[in-house]
């Protein structure tokens, strides 16, 4: 996995920036009810994509918590005082604190089917009756394009995704959660060139092939040889999934 205290000064360049976060936040506020009053965003990191659901709903009381110190301090610029330091699967706040809770870009990156579902049972725990969740899922399939790279990249060892939208939706019904709809957005910025995908091998993006994997080679050669070096390919198109805590 990536080092997200290193990653934190360049997270929002690397990955579509204001265009990406804008697009989150619209179809994350599509499914979240207007009358929410406190909003918590679960691994908010650099707070690009929190502080665009705080300035679109100026009624709501949107607090961001995130693991990564590096992260968070540049959250914190952007929210003062709404950011706090916690991990997701053991979230610092009450039960039935927020009105909904979004976590965008998070389900991907646990390592176990257990973290998941207690990073879920997390969310569903600090919403109160009636709260909306919403999250991201399948987030490596969305950026399957059909691009030439994705067919250099087809053969790459993978690791079971632990954001599959029907794993996702288990673990929700397991922790009282009802389906609430779906939405998607593009990831505006984030189609790769074939250079950027070799950036991104060698700095260990691809989690099965880390740098220094003689398998990474064999890709590296095969993605310098593509044409068009510089010139990215579709952006991806991320899913969203809500769901909702019954009342009563």
């Amino acid at each position: 996995m990536l080092d997200y205290d290193k990653e934190a000064e360049r997270y929002d360049v690397l990955r579509g920036g204001e265009p990406r976060a804008e697009a989150a936040a619209e179809a994350v506020l599509s499914l979240v009810p207007e009358g929410a009053q406190r909003l918590l965003d679960v691994a908010c990191g650099t707070g690009i994509v929190t502080r665009r659901l705080a300035a679109a709903r100026p009624g709501t009381r949107v607090t961001g918590v995130d693991l990564t110190y590096a992260m968070a301090c540049r959250a914190a610029a952007r929210l003062p005082g709404a950011i706090v330091l916690g991990d997701s699967r053991r979230l610092p706040f009450p039960d039935g604190s927020f009105d909904a809770v979004t976590s965008v870009w998070l389900l991907h990156l646990v390592e176990r089917p257990e973290d998941a579902r207690a990073v879920i049972g997390e969310c569903a725990r600090v919403l109160r009756p009636g709260g909306v969740y919403v999250t991201t899922v399948d987030k490596a399939a969305s950026h399957n394009v059909g691009s030439d790279i994705d067919a250099v990249l087809a053969s790459r060892p993978r690791r079971k995704a632990l954001d599959a939208a029907g794993d996702v939706e288990e673990y929700a019904a397991g922790h009282g959660l009802l389906p609430a709809g779906r939405a998607s957005f593009p990831g505006r910025g984030q189609g790769r060139s074939p250079r950027r995908a070799l950036t991104d091998l060698r700095r260990g993006w691809f989690v099965t092939l880390p740098p220094g994997d003689p398998l990474a080679d064999g890709f590296a050669v095969r993605l310098a040889a593509l044409p068009d070096q510089d010139r990215p390919r579709p952006d991806p198109e991320f899913s969203l999934r809500a769901f909702r805590r019954p009342a009563g």
